[in-house]
């Protein structure tokens, strides 16, 4: 077939040549999504996509430039083969820019021991109307709620094909099945909302739209009635739907491009310790059905297992190839890169260790402070990790939930606060972020 991705990249990386490219790297997606939105038990809208991007990242010397289209006939090609080359020509050099040697390019080419991809037909319009339909009537059969702001189901695949002129070429598909649902208890100024979903690879893995439907709803109605806290120095246990954004800003804070351009707060944390003694971060990008995994980046480079933070202590940054240069260190292989863009940093499956004890031990643990569901707003000065968020929840008095809050801000330095954490032992193995609710002490809420 002369369609394929490995026919388009490998035909535009000779196009590539012939237009005065020195190297040439080619990532091409094709995929298909269908999305249905139901409302008051109505279709309310249904989108399906399909495309085919691809991107071309060309070197002249020291010189790239990247270009990137929908456009995959052989006259638009080479078009934009040569706007690409011309492009490039004009572009200032950077010395740390270029095509991995190929004695680093990884073995492995496609995902089949990933499970990335399921076998399993495509769901039609009709299923997917009926699953948001199901987690629909769910959330409206629980007692007290008003309404169902949004319920949706998808499913959707992508091929992924990257060829460079250093002879590497390789590709997988990936799949995918999601199912959400937002319910709405009370009215007028008296309204709460809250959510819930699954998404995974394989459908057969999803839970069922009755349970979103119904976890959205007791979810919502749990909210009824907040109050604002006490202004004051409280713990805080990060529920494990949000607590993996704590380590989010860890792994901004290492990442190459932040270190390279010395505008992080971990800057002086190379070979401290980050986190408790006892804790580490690991990142895997070997993990069968999971969405972040990949058998190689985006640079054609192997990716593999790596403790990012061991018993503690930092070991590292995530580094793709210009910042590794740059740094003069050896890449990790983190490479990620869109279409329309170059490769730049990018972390894939994280885990950390989890704790002994249990969300609710935790919450015993506390005595009074402030258990965290939701969080909106976002403070964080990437040069002193100050940190600052508005927050939504629920106040813990005596190591018992007494009432939901809202409308509170929480604030501490990221530093001390991931050095202070305490895991509990719930995280979904399921994700690409595996993280469990974490309780920090002695942060600053201002409330009332």
């Amino acid at each position: 077939m002369t369609d394929t991705l490995d026919h388009l990249t490998q035909s535009l990386l000779q196009r590539a040549a012939k237009a005065g490219a020195d190297a040439a790297d080619v990532l091409a997606v094709r995929g298909s999504a269908t999305s249905i939105d139901v409302r008051n038990g109505v279709l309310e809208q249904a989108e399906r996509s399909e495309s085919t991007d691809i991107g071309l990242r060309v070197f002249v010397g020291q010189r790239v430039a990247n270009v990137s289209s929908s456009d995959v006939r052989d006259a638009s090609l080479a078009i934009m083969a040569e706007r690409a080359v011309a492009m490039a020509r004009e572009a200032p050099e950077d010395p740390y820019v270029g095509l991995a040697d190929p004695s680093q390019l990884a073995d492995v080419r496609d995902g089949r021991d990933l499970e990335l991809y399921d076998a399993t037909d495509e769901p039609t319009p009709a299923e997917l109307e009926t699953d948001a339909r199901s987690a629909e009537s769910a959330a409206l059969a629980v007692n007290g709620i008003t309404q169902v702001s949004s319920a949706s189901a998808g499913y959707g695949w992508q091929d992924i094909h990257l060829a460079a002129s250093n002879g590497f070429s390789g590709g997988y598909r990936r799949t995918s099945r999601h199912t959400s649902c937002v319910a709405i208890a009370g009215t007028g100024t008296g309204m709460e909302r809250d959510h819930d979903a699954d998404q995974r690879i394989f459908q057969g893995d999803l839970r069922t739209p009755q349970e979103i439907g119904r976890t959205a709803a007791e979810r919502a109605l749990e909210r009824m009635a907040p109050r604002k806290p006490k202004t004051g120095a409280y713990p805080v246990l990060f529920d494990e739907r949000i607590s993996s954004s704590l380590i989010g800003h860890l792994l901004a804070a290492i990442n190459g491009v932040s270190i390279a351009r010395r505008s992080s707060w971990a800057l002086d944390l190379l070979g401290q310790d980050v986190l408790p003694s006892g804790l580490s971060l690991t990142e895997n990008p070997h993990r069968m059905r999971v969405a972040g995994s990949r058998p190689f980046d985006a640079e054609g480079l192997a990716t593999q297992s790596r403790d990012i933070v061991k018993d503690g202590i930092l070991t590292g940054w995530t580094l793709d190839l210009a910042t590794a240069r740059k740094l003069e260190l050896a890449p990790t292989a983190n490479a990620a890169r869109s279409t329309s863009g170059g490769p730049s940093p990018s972390v894939s499956n994280v885990a950390l260790t989890q704790g002994a004890h249990s969300r609710d031990d935790l919450i015993a643990q506390m005595g009074t402070g402030l258990v965290v569901t939701s969080m909106i707003g976002s403070t964080i000065n990437p040069n002193t990790g100050d940190y600052s968020r508005g927050a939504a929840g629920f106040w813990v008095e005596n190591g018992t939930v007494a009432y939901p809050v809202s409308g509170v801000t929480i604030a501490g330095n990221l530093r001390d606060m991931l050095r202070r954490i305490t895991p509990a032992n719930d995280a979904r193995k399921w994700l690409s972020r595996v993280v469990p609710s974490v309780l920090v002490e002695g942060l600053t809420l201002a409330g009332e």
